[in-house]
């Protein structure tokens, strides 16, 4: 007789072993079928203050009209997604209302869609009225840069329209006391409240918001460790493109951050990112594909494919 008693899973109880890889998720009209390859996430920024400068509202009168050179610029280059917003996050940014960023966002994704109609199309606000206004217009899903904050009308609105939602890492400040191990609480927590919220397991993506409520050191620390976020079991989106970080250890403007830029490509690839999001596709999608053909393999088959 075994005098070890066994536990046994609760009846409709799920493993509690992440899949590896995550299940398939439609975005759009494409199927992302992660683990297969890294995909790159194009930026599409319409505001006049971005930290990266590359804004379309500073640099042309037409910003739908750019928005959709851009966004073709960017789909020749071998961009699988774009990530369209209207209000720039970084450090001390004017605030910006619902109506004039629906003003800004919405006539922009209107004629990508148009231009690009296969292209998967990604909204980043953090405002339910503009989400919604997105979805009607042709967005395709949610990047919620605030997705473990206490609001969580995102969530609710991603539920009730069957649309894939980005939850992102962000805090006011920078307290952690140990930070890897917080953001990973973070996380699980905002996919636990989703998931009660009714989204599906399949539709949500994490991102560790690299340089949003942590320090340079702590960004680091948490890029060294980006791997204990596939524990999570579910894709991960990385967005390093042109960061404060990068220019810090580099002591570079954003214009010359493409290097350090390609450096956190490889490096997250090799720890388990899904996709990679990022203002310079071209140079990003050559990182990801040999990354890929070294972490992944299949290069081959790749190329026999024409990708």
């Amino acid at each position: 007789m075994d005098a070890t008693p066994s536990v046994r899973l609760p009846a409709a109880a799920g493993s509690g072993l992440p899949d590896d890889p995550p299940a398939p998720l439609a975005i759009g009209r494409r199927l992302f079928e992660w683990g297969s390859r890294t995909f790159v996430m194009g930026i599409i920024n319409v505001t006049p203050d971005s930290f990266s400068g590359d804004g379309l509202l500073a640099r042309s009168e037409d910003p739908a009209g750019a928005a959709v050179e851009l966004a073709r610029q960017m789909a020749q280059e071998g961009a699988d997604l774009l990530d369209i917003g209207a209000v720039s996050t970084r450090p001390g940014h004017a605030e910006v209302d619902p109506a004039t960023e629906a003003d800004r966002v919405l006539p922009v994704i209107r004629a990508v869609r148009e231009a690009l109609p296969d292209m998967p199309l990604s909204v980043d606000t953090t405002a339910g009225p503009v989400a919604a206004e997105a979805l009607d217009a042709g967005a395709d899903m949610i990047n919620d840069v605030w997705g473990v904050g206490d609001d969580d009308r995102l969530a609710r609105l991603a539920a009730e329209r069957g649309t894939p939602l980005v939850v992102m890492h962000n805090r006011v400040e920078a307290r952690y006391r140990s930070v890897v191990a917080e953001v990973l609480a973070d996380l699980s927590r905002a996919l636990d409240r989703a998931l009660r919220l009714g989204l599906s397991e399949e539709s949500l993506i994490v991102d560790p918001g690299i340089g949003f409520g942590k320090t340079a050191e702590q960004n680091l620390v948490l890029l060294g460790e980006l791997e204990v976020l596939t524990r999570l079991g579910r894709p991960i989106l990385l967005g390093t493109s042109r960061k404060s970080t990068i220019g810090k250890v580099l002591d570079l403007p954003a214009d010359q951050r493409l290097e350090g830029t390609l450096a956190t490509t490889a490096l997250g690839i090799a720890a388990g990112a899904d996709i990679v999001r990022v203002h310079d596709v071209a140079a990003n999608v050559r990182a990801a594909r040999i990354s890929d053909a070294i972490v992944r393999g299949g290069w081959r088959e790749e190329r026999a494919e024409g990708r």
